[in-house]
């Protein structure tokens, strides 16, 4: 095992609750490794927290195979090892299942799913060695019911939740933290990608900041439970839905999520 500077990787930190997390945890003192597609966004956050001495910068694809050990071998050929590993990059689409191109069902599966898998396990052998490291994989309050127009989405969401408290079990005593994080929806540009904004009723709902989100996560992150439900309503949603017959919630989520008006694909 190298003996690299410390640092913490955010995916998809070019915007949302990733460039929140990047922002709040240099505010901390951390030093970053920033992780997502469009290298532009990221050199422009990189140079607001201090330049790459501070935010290094790594463009990358997290659909791509292999990308966990990939990651891995760049971040140490830059002499770095990752303390903390925010794994909070993600795609969504909201659509009838099927009318969704099966491209864009390939990639969340292979970007909420599998690029959550590769990472963890790639980043956390060292963690476990050294006795001390920290994983968060966002999640979200979609992971605890199925959710009809956005099915693929909540399903690998609910994939990230059993996941990391299986494992968060697993390194119990090791030193390592995991958490996973359930935000319910929140103000960002999520929304416009996954054509969550045409009109659909839910997002009338109430909806947190990202630095909100960002700062219930990092709150428990030290000492707390491995799943942090971000938000008191969205704790009382979750937990109100132990108490609704599955049929009902499932009707109400569809309606909150059914498009309307315009090309509903």
């Amino acid at each position: 095992m190298g003996a690299g500077e410390l640092r913490a990787l955010v995916t998809g930190a070019s915007s949302g609750i990733g460039a929140a997390y990047a922002r709040a945890l240099r505010v901390r003192g951390e030093r970053l490794i920033l992780v997502a597609r469009r290298a532009d966004r990221l050199e422009q956050l990189s140079r607001e927290l201090g330049g790459t001495e501070w935010a290094a910068v790594l463009p990358c694809d997290l659909s791509a195979p292999g990308i966990g050990e990939r990651l891995r071998a760049e971040v140490r050929s830059r002499g770095f090892e990752v303390d903390l590993l925010v794994n909070n990059a993600g795609l969504g689409h909201t659509a009838p299942f099927e009318r969704q191109a099966p491209d864009v069902i390939h990639a969340m599966i292979d970007v909420n799913v599998r690029a959550v898998v590769d990472l963890t396990r790639a980043f956390l052998p060292d963690m476990v060695a050294r006795g001390r490291g920290r994983i968060v994989n966002v999640a979200s309050n979609a992971a605890f019911q199925p959710v009809p127009f956005l099915a693929v989405y909540a399903a690998s969401k609910a994939f990230v939740l059993s996941f990391t408290e299986a494992v968060g079990e697993e390194v119990r005593g090791t030193g390592v933290r995991i958490q996973v994080l359930c935000p319910g929806i929140t103000a960002t540009e999520f929304l416009e990608v996954s054509e969550t904004h045409r009109g659909l009723l839910v997002t009338r709902l109430p909806m947190m900041a990202a630095d909100e989100v960002v700062a219930a996560s990092l709150a428990r992150l030290s000492r707390g439970p491995v799943r942090v439900i971000a938000g008191a309503a969205n704790r009382l949603l979750v937990f109100a839905q132990r108490f609704v017959p599955s049929s009902l919630t499932r009707r109400v989520a569809a309606s909150l999520y059914r498009p309307r008006g315009g090309d509903a694909t």
